[in-house]
């Protein structure tokens, strides 16, 4: 028989050394090639096994200290999943075992507790008191709950007649007021419209300073490298990689690179589109109005460079709430196989950008002399909060570069480099 251990720490009763930790655990389901098979199982399992083994995940060692913030990365059906949910106690491990110091608040599947029949406030207390809330706990924070998810009246309707977005806003509410030891984050970070995706982003990053324990699972490899310090790559049902942030998202960015095939040709009239004028920023958020570059006296959106010899000037415009601090902007240079050659951070150069009593912003970013060598690559826009963690708006494919070259160096870039000789 397989073994299992799963325990709850109250965190009162001692100062923990891990907020979560685990050891060799694995979770195993039985696959059945006919339906009636589960029922010859049932009747005479004992003398035949009429299933076979399915490792979603097996053999994890975890060790993560109170204030950590961890990524979680890997593809679709590696197990990341069912990883969480062994840690937030939903899912028993088959085997290994697993202790969690601490209450733990998740954003799985915002919502996945509330009735359709009850109304908002009904939901709000019951959705609470399966998150470990009393009764009254719930009664003393209703007033906040309800004044953050700003769904008004509705909250005395059946939640059956919200919209997705006010379903959403209630649920995230209550999932993240319970004030937990440990937020386990499963691609939540922003839910609703501008306004409510800013606020819910900064309820999150209040609990990462409260040093709070979270873990982020995300197929955003820059907010994982921008939120935690450490990450995790789950491939195949295995831990395939932990460390730094940095050194995680790297390697897995540069697997998943490997299995893209090349992108087709793109075309002038797409990233017009992408990129034409739009409507002022909606409350709580901001949006890029126009981006265009300028090569050798020329401006366009496709533009030919040399190698090592051609300057590149990059304008972005754009608007923001005015309420809002200024964002920072970015871009990021691709191949044509979509692997990122490299990137540019308004806030990581330390750049302040000045918005006007309207919301209203532009930068300009020069690059001397262009190291890149010959190819076609594409500029993608980036729209960001000051902490330049949440995205305000993505542009892929905004400009492209042509670029060609008079040398025979190899690869993707020039390096600054001199030779010496001896003799």
């Amino acid at each position: 028989m397989l073994s299992e251990s799963i325990s709850v720490v109250d965190p009162a009763s001692q100062a923990p050394v891990y907020a979560i930790e685990a050891h060799g655990l694995g979770k195993c389901y039985g696959l059945y090639a006919r339906p009636g098979d589960r029922l010859k199982q049932l009747l005479w399992g004992r003398w035949r096994n009429y299933s076979r083994e399915f490792w979603a995940l097996q053999n994890v060692d975890l060790a993560i200290k109170p204030g950590e913030v961890v990524g979680i990365v890997g593809r679709n059906g590696a197990g990341k999943s069912t990883l969480l949910q062994m840690l937030c106690g939903t899912m028993p491990p088959t085997t290994g075992s697993l202790q969690v110091n601490g209450r733990v608040a998740a954003l799985l599947e915002l919502g996945a507790g509330f009735n359709p029949e009850f109304t908002g406030i009904e939901n709000v207390f019951m959705n609470a008191a399966i998150l470990g809330m009393k009764h009254q706990e719930v009664k003393d924070r209703l007033e906040e709950i309800l004044s953050f998810a700003d769904i008004g009246e509705f909250v005395h309707q059946p939640v059956k007649t919200y919209s997705s977005g006010m379903f959403m806003r209630l649920a995230f509410a209550v999932a993240t007021s319970v004030e937990p030891d440990i937020l386990v984050i499963d691609e939540a970070l922003s839910v609703g419209d501008g306004a409510f995706a800013r606020k819910s982003f900064d309820r999150i990053m209040g609990l990462k300073e409260a040093g709070k324990t979270i873990l982020f699972c995300s197929h955003s490899m820059y907010q994982v490298e921008a939120l935690c310090s450490r990450a995790m790559w789950i491939e195949a049902g295995t831990l395939r990689m932990l460390g730094t942030a940095a050194e995680v998202t790297s390697a897995y960015q540069t697997s998943l690179n490997a299995s893209i095939p090349r992108s087709p040709e793109l075309h002038a009239d797409a990233i017009e589109a992408a990129t034409s004028p739009k409507v002022a920023a909606p409350p709580g958020s901001g949006r890029i109005t126009r981006i265009v570059a300028k090569a050798g006296g020329v401006s366009g959106r496709e533009l030919d460079l040399v190698s090592g010899k051609t300057d590149l000037e990059i304008t972005i415009e754009f608007t923001i709430d005015p309420t809002l601090p200024p964002p920072a902007v970015a871009f990021g240079f691709s191949d044509a196989n979509k692997l990122t050659v490299a990137s540019v951070l308004s806030s990581n150069d330390g750049i302040r950008l000045y918005v006007d009593k309207s919301g209203h912003g532009r930068a300009v970013v020069s690059f001397s002399k262009v190291p890149l060598l010959k190819g076609r690559y594409t500029v993608a826009g980036f729209l960001l909060c000051e902490n330049a963690v949440h995205l305000y708006e993505l542009v892929e494919h905004s400009l492209i570069l042509n670029v060609t070259q008079k040398g025979l160096e190899q690869g993707l870039v020039t390096l600054p480099h001199e030779w010496g000789s001896h003799g």
